[in-house]
């Protein structure tokens, strides 16, 4: 679980949101939209820094023309949110203390599990595959390893009715 002191860092959902195209559906722009967010959410945990200021550091620190900017605030402000319900839908799976893992792989199962529960229009297997490619860029050199085996314990767990749909449609007609 969460500490308080984590939970006092969060900022409201109605934290002023910079000026921004609206939100994009385009992959490339949810992909920059996630790992600018695996980035600040990184920042908040290590610093404890205020939401919005660490979302407006990044807006002028950082080429945003092709990120879905509302997609990064959404995630930057949602997951410190409701952050004990996204880290007890990883937890279990977890072969250590969450305190003990690594503070980028944290942040990037943060990310998924937040997609998971929330982002029902993000399916399943996106939520995997963006997690194992930001561990990739990100994380140690086998944190992808990982970072799969736990998002897809996740995910079979959340959206299990989804997960059993995409194994029926593609078994092997006998």
């Amino acid at each position: 679980m969460s500490s308080d002191s984590e939970q006092d860092k969060t900022a409201s959902n109605d934290a002023p949101r910079p000026k921004s195209k609206p939100m994009s559906a385009k992959p490339a722009a949810r992909k920059k939209a996630r790992r600018f967010a695996v980035q600040a959410l990184y920042q908040w945990h290590m610093t404890g820094a205020n939401l919005t200021d660490i979302e407006a550091e990044f807006h002028a620190e950082n080429d945003f023309k092709k990120t879905d900017t509302e997609y990064f605030h959404m995630l930057l402000h949602g997951i410190p949110s409701c952050v004990n319900d996204i880290d007890a839908g990883f937890e279990k799976y977890l072969d250590r203390d969450k305190k003990d893992l690594d503070r980028v792989e944290l942040a990037i199962l943060r990310v998924g599990v937040y997609e998971l529960l929330k982002r029902l229009d993000v399916p399943y297997r996106v939520v995997i595959n963006e997690g194992i490619e930001l561990a990739k860029t990100f994380g140690a050199t086998e944190s992808h390893k990982y970072v799969n085996g736990i998002l897809d314990k996740a995910s079979q767990a959340i959206r299990m009715v989804e997960v059993r749909a995409h194994r029926e449609k593609n078994k092997p007609k006998t």
